[in-house]
């Protein structure tokens, strides 16, 4: 058993860690075994994050005065959190994914940019297109115009050098 000063060691690093984070996600993960955490973590990496399995008490404490302090408050059984800086929805995307396979691990609510979100939200979340996919359709959306312009006045230069060339070739420019 951990001793006072440990823990506040503990709490001291999952503050510093909430108050940087941006997204959390809270999960349960009753009857885990060691293979299935330890690919749980992978997976939560691979998306940029990171994963930690916290007492409920220390989590209520180093929430405090942060932007997860809704969502860890009054936690009951056994809780994990994943947490990110970065993009949200690759956090949600693996982590879906990762509970489609192992169906003991099963998500309790979600924090994305201050804003608590249930399990159906993380959901949507998860089924959104990745940042850069969002990126891509804009930059054509904003493109497309700027492109029809130009083939538009291309095409009437190109239909008036047709229209001279016709006249040279039957003599009408004299």
């Amino acid at each position: 058993m951990k001793k006072k000063p440990e823990k506040q060691k503990d709490l001291d690093a999952l503050r510093e860690e909430l108050m940087t984070a941006a997204h959390v996600f809270l999960a349960g993960y009753e009857k885990t075994t060691v293979q299935q955490d330890y690919e749980l973590r992978k997976t939560v990496r691979s998306a940029g994050a990171k994963y930690k399995v916290v007492k409920n008490t220390i989590a209520e404490k180093a929430s405090e005065g942060t932007r997860s302090q809704e969502l860890l408050k009054a936690l009951k059984g056994m809780s994990s959190i994943a947490y990110t800086s970065g993009d949200p929805v690759a956090l949600a995307k693996a982590l879906t994914a990762y509970a489609k396979v192992n169906p003991t691990f099963t998500f309790r609510a979600g924090m994305v940019e201050g804003h608590v979100i249930d399990v159906a939200g993380v959901q949507a979340l998860a089924n959104l297109p990745a940042k850069e996919q969002i990126y891509a359709q804009l930059l054509y959306v904003i493109n497309a115009p700027a492109q029809r312009l130009v083939t538009a006045v291309g095409g009437v230069g190109r239909n008036l050098a047709v229209v001279v060339d016709q006249g040279v070739k039957e003599g009408k420019f004299s």
